[in-house]
């Protein structure tokens, strides 16, 4: 093969060997897979949880005090809470009460996605309640009439 026209090369340049592609070389080994961190800075999770609970401005607040808006923890691990260590994830979804109800409604806990539509789907049938421990936090956040949100009817 021959080159011409580099920059700063006047005459033509041969190149003998020209590497081959490997045919077994396919997109997936070449392309870096994007790990959980990856995914999650592609927005941040506050961002996320924003927009996600738009429509429900008092989960917006329930995600910042339970996680300070964090799915994960800073070595990529999902965020277990402090005070128990089954509160997983950004809304803090227990895992003793909730991970097998939300397996079999194809919910994955683990992801902020499955994390904050498992969280909606509780918060749609039971309120704010299942986060009744930090509701000294976020509790001043709730509308003047907090019925629906408490779900205290």
């Amino acid at each position: 093969m021959v080159l011409s026209a580099v920059t700063g090369v006047s005459s033509p340049v041969t190149v003998e060997n020209i590497p081959k592609v490997e045919s077994s070389v396919t997109e997936s080994t070449v392309v870096k897979q994007p790990t959980r961190k990856d995914i999650e800075n592609m927005m941040s999770t506050e961002q996320y949880v924003r927009q996600y609970f738009k429509d429900i401005p008092i989960m917006i607040q329930v995600a910042k005090c339970e996680s300070r808006f964090r799915q994960l923890d800073p070595d990529g691990e999902i965020l277990r809470g402090v005070v128990n260590k089954k509160d997983v994830g950004v809304m803090q979804i227990n895992e003793h009460y909730h991970l097998d109800q939300s397996l079999q409604k194809n919910y994955d806990i683990y992801t902020i996605q499955g994390n904050t539509a498992y969280a909606r789907e509780l918060y749609e049938k039971q309120g704010t309640q299942p986060w009744n421990y930090s509701k000294a936090c976020w509790g001043k956040y709730l509308p003047k009439d907090s019925q629906i949100a408490l779900n205290t009817k």
